[in-house]
């Protein structure tokens, strides 16, 4: 039954609630937010919104009309990071017109939403869902300084191996070998654990979360969602994450590669199509149990990915984590159980309405809303063109391909090594995006503008290892 202003209006008055706080997602997929006091909020505030201005949020935008936010009723929660009761629900930006306003048709929950109305209209299938896997790392200090004199960055973790002669406990994790630890070498289990907790509390049910192989690195898989769903839960995951590691005196961080030589940090994206409830990926005759639809998306995926990187790998960052060595996917393919392939199927979803397989190289640096939808238009542009992944020479790939020889390994494709080469992959490649409308041209071009400034900056700023390298010479 959905939730009317009058439900929420009674549940301000029924639970004491002073404040209600409007989230908003800016263009690099970061929460901002408008806090209301109680006292004056009012059934009129739901429908008519609350005004901003779009471009302090990073959106080109060419309409000259009043941009507003409203709220959508069905995320409210009770925000349990606030000491002032607060109720908070994420929401659309809206263009102020007459007589009724329109989506803002660059905002990331619109594409998200226009996405899907272009996979129903398309009739392959009604309904997409995934599940992004979060790796994140948890310290217990972070510094980090940027000045034309002083350019540095310390972290330390108190399970780290580098504390092994400081700790005093012996209670540092092995190096690399921090996968499924327990305590008492597991220091941030009741971290963790409630996370997971405020996690469920906001409407997301939770598999399990566990150390990961790095030093001071984790995981929380939630169960498959739908995708408009999950990329809400995407962002109010990651705000619990940060919010409850602060708690405990942690900080936490969600970038794909924070400390060198260690494992990097992604968010797999596991994913599968639903028609009127049936799978559209099952097939007991197909590779690995998949039908030809999901070897066709499989296709549209690695036919784009190097643009995709663009929208899925979107710092600097990324390309770090993108390097052989570290069960990184490098190589264009798929295969069944394999980590070092862009396509990961599962050998362990065997039912057939859970037959999916997974996109292993984005990170939490992307914007969700844009990244899952430009997931599914590439996957849909591989149904509708029947782009077949073997045909195309991308696999299945059953073995290791870290461990192939080098002649072999150099026929592979790989990923952009580079942002500015994803960057330019997105600029040659995106008309798989913009059908239907679902990803606006203005939004793409201010997107990848915005990102080549950032490269500019930071490509220009000295770093540590060039004075190893270079002052003396």
């Amino acid at each position: 039954m959905a939730v009317t202003a009058k439900d929420i209006m009674k549940r301000i008055q029924e639970e004491d609630i002073k404040m209600v706080d409007f989230k908003i997602v800016d263009i690099s997929g970061q929460f901002r937010h408008v806090t209301v006091p109680a006292a004056n909020f009012t059934e009129e505030t739901m429908t008519s919104g609350i005004g901003f201005d779009a471009s302090n949020y990073g959106y080109a935008v060419v309409e000259k009309s009043d941009m507003v936010y409203i709220p959508d009723l069905e995320t409210a929660m009770i925000d349990p990071f606030c000491e002032i009761k607060t109720l908070s629900m994420i929401g659309n930006a809206m263009i102020v017109d007459y007589p009724a306003n329109r989506p803002l048709a660059q905002y990331p929950r619109n594409i998200v939403l226009a996405a899907e109305k272009y996979m129903r209209d398309s009739g392959i299938a009604d309904t997409m869902m995934i599940l992004p896997e979060f790796e994140f790392y948890l310290f217990n200090e972070v510094e980090w300084k940027v000045a034309h004199n002083n350019i540095g960055l310390h972290i330390d973790a108190e399970q780290s191996h580098w504390n092994s002669d400081t700790e005093g406990t012996g209670c540092v994790a092995p190096y690399q070998d921090h996968y499924h630890i327990a305590k008492p070498l597991d220091k941030t289990y009741e971290a963790r654990s409630e996370m997971c907790m405020e996690i469920e509390k906001a409407g997301i049910p939770v598999k399990y979360h566990h150390p990961e192989v790095g030093d001071a690195q984790f995981e929380i898989e939630p169960l498959l969602g739908k995708m408009s769903t999950m990329a809400d839960g995407t962002m109010n995951i990651k705000y619990i994450i940060h919010n409850v590691a602060r708690k405990y005196g942690l900080t936490a961080t969600l970038m794909p590669k924070p400390i060198y030589g260690e494992a990097g940090s992604g968010m797999h994206v596991h994913m599968l199509l639903l028609k009127d409830g049936e799978p559209v990926f099952s097939d007991d005759n197909g590779y690995s149990h998949l039908s030809k639809e999901a070897h066709w998306f499989m296709g549209g995926l690695l036919k784009h990915i190097a643009a995709l990187c663009a929208l899925t790998n979107p710092s600097t960052n990324s390309f770090k984590r993108l390097v052989p060595g570290f069960e990184a996917p490098v190589t264009v393919g798929y295969a069944t159980s394999n980590r070092s392939a862009v396509i990961r199927i599962p050998a362990y979803a065997k039912s057939p309405k859970l037959r999916r397989f997974e996109l292993r190289n984005p990170d939490a640096t992307c914007n969700p809303y844009f990244c899952y939808a430009a997931l599914l238009m590439a996957g849909l542009d591989g149904i509708k063109n029947k782009i077949d992944p073997h045909e195309n020479g991308w696999g299945p790939y059953d073995c290791n391909l870290f461990d192939l020889p080098e002649e072999e390994k150099a026929k592979l494709q790989g990923l952009p090594t580079r942002l500015e080469d994803a960057l330019d992959a997105l600029e040659a490649d995106h008309d798989f995006l913009t059908e239907g409308g679902v990803f606006p041209e203005e939004l793409l071009r201010n997107f990848i503008a915005r990102k080549r400034r950032e490269c500019r900056e930071i490509s220009a700023i000295p770093h540590p290892v060039e004075f190893e390298k270079y002052y003396n010479l």
